[in-house]
C-alpha cells in the first residue's frame, strides 16, 4: 500500500528520517534505528500519546522560535509547551484530541498568541493533523 501526500513536492530536501521497530502484546516495546529510544510498551500502553505529545511539541517549540525569527522578534528564552494528547472513544470509533498550554518568555500576550498560531502553520505535525483532530491552544 503506497499512500501520497498532495503536499510533497519532487524537489524536497529530506532533512532527517526516523525510524523504529514496534512491536506490541504485553510485551511490546519501540527501538529506534540509532538506539536513542528504547521503550517498553505494554499492552495498554497510553506510552503512544504521551510519545506523540512530545514529538509534536517539540516540533511546535521549534516552529514558535522560527515563527519570531522571520518577524525578527526577539525572545528572552526558549518557549514552553505542555500537550496534552487525549485518546478518545464514541461508539465505536475512537479518536485523538489535543491542547497545548505555551508559554513564549520575553513578549506580551498578544504578540505570543500570534507567534503560537504561525507555529501550527509551520510545524509538520501541526500541519499534518490538520483538519483531522480537535486542537486547543491557551498561551498562558
Amino acid at each position: 500500500m503506497t499512500t501520497t501526500n498532495a503536499v510533497a513536492n519532487t524537489n524536497a530536501k529530506t532533512l532527517f528520517t526516523g525510524r523504529t521497530h514496534s512491536t506490541g502484546g504485553r510485551d511490546g516495546g519501540a527501538r529506534s534505528s540509532d538506539g536513542f529510544v528504547d521503550l517498553k510498551l505494554p499492552a495498554p500502553h497510553p506510552a503512544a500519546e504521551n510519545l506523540f505529545a512530545a514529538a509534536w511539541s517539540a516540533c511546535y517549540i521549534g516552529a514558535i522560535e522560527l515563527a519570531a525569527a522571520q518577524r525578527k522578534i526577539k525572545l528572552s528564552g526558549s518557549p514552553v509547551v505542555d500537550a496534552e494528547i487525549d485518546l478518545n472513544r464514541a461508539g465505536e470509533s475512537y479518536f485523538l484530541s489535543a491542547r497545548f498550554n505555551v508559554s513564549v518568555p520575553g513578549v506580551d500576550h498578544a504578540t505570543a498568541e500570534t507567534l503560537a498560531e504561525a507555529a501550527h502553520g509551520i510545524c509538520p505535525y501541526s500541519k499534518a493533523i490538520h483538519g483531522n483532530i480537535d486542537v486547543s491552544t491557551n498561551v498562558i
